[in-house]
């Protein structure tokens, strides 16, 4: 008989925001698998639960040779319990190749719900909610994460990012390239904790603000694509382009500038500027 795979939402701040379920669970399963397994003994501790099956590590670096082991485990019958640092597994965190390989085997997973930092920082950003979509973590390497920005430019839902805070000013630069300077955002950090703080306003703006540094976990919220509204006169910037450069301005120079200014993509003004120089 196969046992049962269950994906925990841990808190994201405060531990007070588990359910009853969640105590029990931790209590009863054979196997607790943990992201880490220091703050799951903190966790317990803090909710007066005592764990009493094994307890084994689950993160990032042996997820895939510790999933194989985890189903193996299912398969005997028992109740495996995975559990990450915060928020629900699976969810830019381990746990997704753990549930497919159960599914997989026809081993029975369910969920017990938790604290999400993903819909608590877009409800308390003040941006739609009706229509979102999770983006995760931004890509690192500055030419990536460009592109993957640049093809989320007309995404018209309210967009949902993760973000180290050593990252956070230059994601939020990018973001400000690729979307407009002025698109409305939020940076949600410490959610649920003491020193909780969300701040909202462009996206230029909140790049400025985090410029000195952060520090904390960060979710960032940004407004969706509205088609048509604040759509810049290109060909007006096109005009600026070439006042610059008249006056001895590169003109790669002078497309940055007035792009950073614009908030458009500096490619998508380089291309302009250059098919309407090639035209007779």
């Amino acid at each position: 008989m196969n046992g049962r795979l269950v994906l925990a939402g841990a808190p994201i701040g405060q531990a007070g925001d588990v359910s009853p379920r969640l105590r029990e669970v931790l209590g009863e399963a054979d196997v607790v698998a943990a992201e880490d397994t220091r703050r799951l003994r903190r966790l317990a501790a803090d909710l007066g639960v005592e764990i009493t099956g094994r307890v084994v590590s689950y993160y990032d670096q042996n997820e895939v040779g510790r999933a194989k082991e985890l189903v193996e485990t299912l398969k005997e019958g028992r109740t495996v319990v995975v559990i990450t640092d915060a928020g629900m597994p699976g969810v830019s965190d381990p746990g997704y190749r753990l549930t497919h390989l159960a599914i997989e085997a026809g081993v029975p997973v369910t969920a017990l719900p938790g604290p999400s930092a993903v819909t608590t920082a877009l409800a308390v950003s003040g941006l739609a909610s009706d229509r979102f979509c999770f983006e995760g973590f931004p890509p690192r390497k500055t030419g990536d994460r460009a592109r993957r920005l640049a093809a989320l430019a007309e995404e018209e839902r309210t967009m949902v990012f993760f973000e180290s805070p050593r990252r956070l000013a230059n994601s939020l630069e990018a973001m400000a390239e690729a979307f407009g300077a002025e698109r409305r955002a939020a940076v949600c950090r410490e959610l649920t904790k003491t020193y909780e703080e969300v701040r909202r306003g462009g996206l230029a703006e909140l790049a400025a603000w985090a410029e000195p540094g952060v520090k904390g976990e960060i979710t960032v919220v940004v407004a969706g694509h509205t088609p048509g509204e604040g759509e810049p006169d290109l060909d007006a910037l096109v005009a600026e382009v070439d006042r610059r450069v008249a006056e001895g301005t590169q003109s790669k120079l002078a497309i940055a500038d007035v792009a950073k200014g614009a908030g458009i993509p500096k490619r998508e003004l380089y291309d302009l500027v250059h098919r309407r120089s090639a035209t007779p």
